[in-house]
C-alpha cells in the first residue's frame, strides 16, 4: 500500500513538473514573440550586431533609415550596411572585448544609397549564450538640425528686421526735415527757375523715403502704374546738371516713337 501511494505521489510529481516544463517553453515563446514584436514597432531604428560587427537583427525603423532590407543584409559586415570613420569600428570591436557601452553624438553615417546622415546613437554590449552581442540605438538628428537652423535663421532675420526699423526710422526723420525745409526755400526764392533745384530735393527725399517704406515691407500689393521714361530722365539729368554746377551739358535727342 505504501509502495503504490508513493508511485503514485511520484506520478503526480512527475505529472506537474511536466507542466511546469509545458508552461515555461509556452511562456518563453510568447515573451519571445513578444519581444519581437515589441522591437518591430519601436520608432527608434535598433540594429543588433554579433562579435564579429556581423548584423543579427534590425527592425523596421532601421530598415527605412538606412533604405536596406534587414533579411537580406543578415550576416554582411557593419561595414556594407553603412560606413564610417575607421576609429568607429575601432570603438564597436573595443565594446565587445570590454562589454563597454557607449555613446556618440552628431555622427556622420553614409548610407549604400550615398546619402549622409547624422545621428546619435548609443551602443550597448549584451550577454546571450556566452556570445556577447552589441545592441545599437540609431536617432536621425538631420531633421533637429534642420529645425533648429530654421529656428536660428528665423531669429536672425527678426533681429535683422529690427536692427533696420531702427535704422529706417533714423533715415526718415531728417528725410522729412530736409523736405519740408526745401519746401520752405522753395517760397522765399526770388526766381521761378531756381525751384527746380528744390524739386529735386524733394522729389529725392521721396524717393528714399518710399525706398525704406519698401525696405521695411509694406501690407499692400505693390500698385503698378505706366510711367512716362521721359520723366525719369528729366529728373537724372536734373540731378547731373545740379550736381556738376553747370560744368557738364547734356543734350536731349528723344525718340519721338517712344
Amino acid at each position: 500500500m505504501a509502495l503504490l501511494l508513493l508511485a503514485q505521489a511520484c506520478q503526480h510529481q512527475h505529472c506537474a513538473t511536466a507542466m511546469c516544463q509545458k508552461r515555461s517553453i509556452r511562456f518563453m515563446t510568447i515573451s519571445d514573440a513578444l519581444h519581437r514584436l515589441l522591437l518591430d514597432n519601436l520608432t527608434t531604428a535598433t540594429i543588433l550586431l554579433n562579435a564579429d560587427l556581423r548584423l543579427e537583427y534590425m527592425n523596421p525603423a532601421a530598415e527605412m533609415l538606412l533604405a536596406i532590407s534587414g533579411q537580406r543584409s543578415h550576416g554582411q559586415f557593419i561595414s556594407e550596411l553603412f560606413t564610417e570613420s575607421a576609429e568607429a569600428l575601432s570603438s564597436l570591436r573595443q565594446a565587445v572585448e570590454q562589454a563597454h557601452p557607449f555613446t556618440k553624438r552628431e555622427a556622420m553615417l553614409t548610407a549604400l544609397t550615398g546619402q549622409t546622415l547624422t545621428v546619435d546613437y548609443a551602443v550597448t554590449p549584451i550577454l546571450s549564450k556566452g556570445d556577447t552581442l552589441l545592441l545599437l540605438e540609431v536617432h536621425p538628428r538631420d531633421r533637429l538640425l534642420r529645425i533648429t537652423k530654421e529656428e536660428a535663421q528665423l531669429s536672425k532675420q527678426e533681429t535683422t528686421k529690427m536692427l533696420v526699423r531702427g535704422l529706417a526710422h533714423e533715415i526718415k526723420n531728417p528725410l522729412g526735415g530736409i523736405r519740408g525745409a526745401a519746401q520752405l526755400l522753395a517760397r522765399e526764392l526770388p526766381e521761378e527757375s531756381l525751384k527746380d533745384y528744390t524739386n529735386v530735393i524733394i522729389e529725392e527725399a521721396d524717393r528714399l523715403r518710399n525706398l525704406v517704406d519698401r525696405m521695411l515691407g509694406s501690407n499692400k500689393l505693390p500698385s503698378l502704374a505706366m510711367t512716362n521714361v521721359h520723366e525719369v530722365l528729366e529728373r537724372v539729368c536734373s540731378l547731373v546738371e545740379a550736381e556738376s554746377r553747370g560744368c557738364i551739358t547734356l543734350v536731349r535727342d528723344y525718340d519721338p516713337s517712344i
